[in-house]
Parts: structure tokens; sequence; C-alpha cells
């Protein structure tokens, strides 16, 4: 790790009192806004941040590697990270892409917890990390933590289904729309905020179909590129039509 803090012990108000943080204002933490956490009262988040440490890295930092023991529960204060594993023959393929808000958990939980999968940064990020064995304790003492946990099991179950029913897409064009529109849907802003070789992971497709299929959508009005790595949608129900034709 680059930098890495305590966090500061709390006194009156709440937040994890850095001057830099997004989440100072009072009542909130960065973990308020991961679901795994986000309805359990403010004292016991107060309870898990207080155990937390802050760490910075820079863009094509590896936060993890694959096989790595899994030591605590990883949330993107900021910035944006691409959880990946890579094949045999060495092509990479993005499982997901977080940010802001949301976490890095999965696996946590098993017998043999490592991961499976590297986490790298695809610009700077900054993390906060909470300990795997104060979360165990937390969902012993919570059972609504323990509740909440089996609703985001249960959600991100439902998120693996679309993705494969995105990878399941024959047609190239329509693989490429339906990755847009889930992804706009999980994006802070109005942009997709990814490089085309990034997309093209994450579909399964060489980077050259990819680009021309993109630029087909941005001459048809679909989509425009708004800079590098920098896509934003224009005609969603355009983009939804050509994954139910007539």
């Amino acid at each position: 790790m680059m930098f890495c803090w305590k966090v500061m012990v709390f006194m009156r108000e709440m937040g994890c009192n850095r001057e830099n943080c997004k989440y100072l204002p009072k009542g909130r933490f960065c973990i308020s806004s991961v679901r795994m956490f986000q309805d359990l009262p403010l004292e016991i988040q107060e309870e898990l941040v207080s155990h937390s440490v802050h760490s910075s890295y820079k863009a094509g930092s590896r936060i993890v590697a694959e096989n790595d023991e899994i030591h605590s529960v990883i949330i993107i204060r900021n910035g944006k990270v691409k959880i990946s594993n890579t094949d045999i023959t060495g092509v990479e393929h993005i499982l997901d892409v977080l940010h802001d808000g949301q976490s890095v958990w999965h696996g946590i939980f098993l017998k043999e917890h490592r991961y499976n999968y590297d986490v790298i940064c695809i610009d700077d990020v900054e993390i906060c990390e909470i300990p795997r064995s104060v979360i165990m304790q937390v969902l012993i003492q919570h059972p609504q933590a323990a509740l909440n946990l089996i609703e985001v099991l249960a959600e991100d179950i439902t998120d693996a289904e679309d993705k494969i029913m995105v990878l399941s897409i024959r047609d190239p064009k329509q693989r490429i729309a339906a990755f847009l529109l889930k992804r706009e849907s999980r994006c802070l802003g109005n942009e997709i905020h990814l490089k085309l070789e990034d997309i093209a992971s994450s579909v399964n497709l060489r980077i050259e179909t990819v680009s021309r299929y993109i630029a087909q959508m941005e001459k048809e009005g679909m989509v425009t590129r708004v800079g590098r790595g920098r896509l934003k949608i224009r005609r969603q129900g355009e983009l939804q039509s050509l994954l139910n034709p007539d």
C-alpha cells in the first residue's frame, strides 16, 4: 500500500474526521453507502469504521491479487476499480467495475477465504478496509447485519445472472448494447467511464469489434463519445430496441 493511516478516534461528530473525505457530513460514514451496512444503526457503523484503515493507490495499481488471503472488506471511497481474472492464455476478463460507495467482499465468509480475482485501479483510488474479524463479530452480535448480507447475496446472484445473459447474446452489437445499458444503470453520473479495451474484456469481444459497433451506434445517434474512455448514451430507447427487434 502506498499510504496507510489509522482512522482517528471518534469524538462528538460522526464521520472519519478527515478534511478530504466526502462522507464528512454528520451522521454519515463511507460504509453508509454500502448495501451490506447501510441499514445498520449508526452506532454499529461507527464501531466498524473505528477499526478501519484508509489507503490510497495510483491508477494501474493492484490492490489485491488472485489467491491473496482475504483479510478485510474493501470499500471504494473515491475512484474506480476493475475486478478481473486472467485465463491460461493471458487474456484478461473483466468481471465487474466498482466505483465510490461500492465494496469488494466476496469470498470473505468462505472457509478458504482467498481472492479468485484481481482488484486493479482504473484511476487514482482511495479505499477503506474493515477487518474480517470485526465483520464476523458484528454479524454474530447483530442479526440485522446478517439479514442485510443475505439480501445483498440475493441481489448479487441476480446481477450475476444478468451478466450471464449479456454474454449469452450471440449478436455482438446487441451484446454491446445490453452491456452499455446495464453499465449506465450502475454509473454515478450520466457517463460510462470505461476504455474500449475494458468494454471488450467485459463482453468477451475483440477491441476492434467493440470499436466498430460503438462507432456505428454513434453514427446512428444512440451514443456519443465525449472523451477518451468516456461514453454517454443519447437514445436509450433505440439502444434498447436493438435487444427487442420487431
